[in-house]
């Protein structure tokens, strides 16, 4: 480490909560799926801000979105319309298939907004008690940090003397349908998993899961919703992880990627029975549908389907697992390597990821993140080179024969 980057994270340490432990790399450039160190060292990153990058760092029709409206009208916050949410929404409504949405600014925002829609929805709906309403989420789920999201985690590091929790939440194991019925009573409002789990390390479930849990939710009058903040918008193939089983939801959380890299943009999608439980002065942000937020949600749709990104997330995702498979298959210090589209893990018999990720950065020059110590996630942006990617393959099996 260079003494710049030692003072940079110096710097940060003092100055800083310690809610991160991110790894020694102090980045300050990005272009497409490479950034750059303050000393100048390029790096792949296959992290991509967890899915916000997609479209990669700083894609000129994104960033030239941001800058021309940013010359004319940022915010105005709800209480007045403003020319670019609108088009948003329409154009929501054509990539999702659902007539509403409602937008907000992160991803933990998406799912704070399907969590109340669905208790309200129960409510004025269906007519369960008031107070009463249950809501089944997955274990070992990762849906944001505010406390109604903490409450569904299963992850000590994520709850912890965070207590007391929101209640009327029921976990179930994930990839387990059979849970999910069990645990189905004339009190439940909605069942909320991500179609794969992406902090739990790339998890994908059972063949039929999703479609099983669709046939659930409809059988029983219960909401059907997905947190598809990671996995939407091409990331693992599709436009959204459902699709692999055709298993619609009622509600569509997503984030990350519309926002383009560059501004949080998120949004609950849903039918037009579900959404109207929202009346004014029920739920808002001051920040949720902004101009500038719009007009960078509409540039980042326009390049994953005018680049054909879905696709090409699609084409490199199975090339890149087959090559990680074919070449990790005789070391012993590999458990499984899993994926869909670009949204690839590496699980390790013993915790040693942390370790890779940090050769991988130091060696090979390419920036990825373990999670839970044990599984490496290599989730490049859908625009790298074929080259590109296979080198960053290679690279990260270099580091893991290098542990075994």
């Amino acid at each position: 480490m260079t003494t710049r980057s030692a003072a940079l994270i110096a710097e940060a340490d003092a100055y800083g909560a310690h809610n991160y432990a991110p790894l020694p790399v102090v980045l300050s450039r990005g272009e497409g799926c490479f950034v750059w160190d303050v000393d100048g060292t390029r790096y792949l990153d296959a992290l991509s801000a967890y899915s916000a990058l997609n479209q990669g760092h700083r894609h000129p029709r994104i960033v030239a979105a941001l800058l021309e409206q940013a010359q004319t009208l940022t915010l105005t916050s709800r209480a007045f319309h403003n020319d670019r949410m609108g088009p948003l929404l329409h154009r929501l409504a054509e990539v999702t298939g659902f007539p509403v949405a409602l937008l907000m600014n992160t991803g933990v925002e998406a799912v704070e907004t399907a969590f109340k829609a669905m208790r309200r929805w129960a409510y004025e709906k269906k007519g369960v008690p008031d107070g009463k309403a249950e809501v089944i989420v997955a274990e070992h789920n990762f849906h944001g940090r505010t406390i109604a999201a903490v409450s569904m985690s299963s992850d000590p590091g994520s709850f912890g003397h965070y207590g007391p929790f929101v209640p009327g939440i029921v976990k179930v194991p994930f990839g387990d349908a059979a849970a999910v019925e069990r645990a189905l009573t004339p009190n439940t409002a909605g069942v909320l998993v991500e179609p794969i789990q992406g902090e739990a390390g790339v998890i994908i479930p059972p063949a039929g899961y999703l479609s099983r849990l669709r046939a659930l939710c409809s059988e029983r009058n219960v909401l059907l919703a997905f947190d598809e903040v990671q996995t939407g918008l091409g990331r693992t193939g599709k436009w959204f992880a459902w699709q692999h089983e055709d298993a619609r939801p009622d509600l569509l959380c997503l984030g990350k990627a519309l926002s383009g890299g560059v501004y949080p943009v998120s949004a609950v999608c849903g039918p037009r029975e579900v959404m109207e439980v929202f009346t004014p002065g029920s739920h808002g942000s001051t920040y949720g549908g902004n101009p500038l937020a719009a007009a960078v949600g509409l540039a980042a749709l326009a390049v994953l389907e005018e680049e054909k990104l879905v696709e090409r997330s699609a084409t490199l995702g199975a090339l890149a697992l087959g090559r990680l498979r074919e070449k990790l298959a005789s070391v012993p210090l590999v458990k499984e390597v899993r994926g869909r589209g670009l949204m690839l893990a590496v699980e390790l018999t013993k915790p040693l990821a942390h370790e890779a990720a940090v050769r991988l950065a130091r060696d090979e020059r390419v920036l990825c993140k373990d999670t839970h110590g044990v599984t490496l996630r290599f989730l490049p942006p859908l625009v790298t080179p074929e080259a590109v990617l296979l080198d960053g393959i290679d690279a990260l099996v270099r580091v893991v024969r290098g542990l075994a």
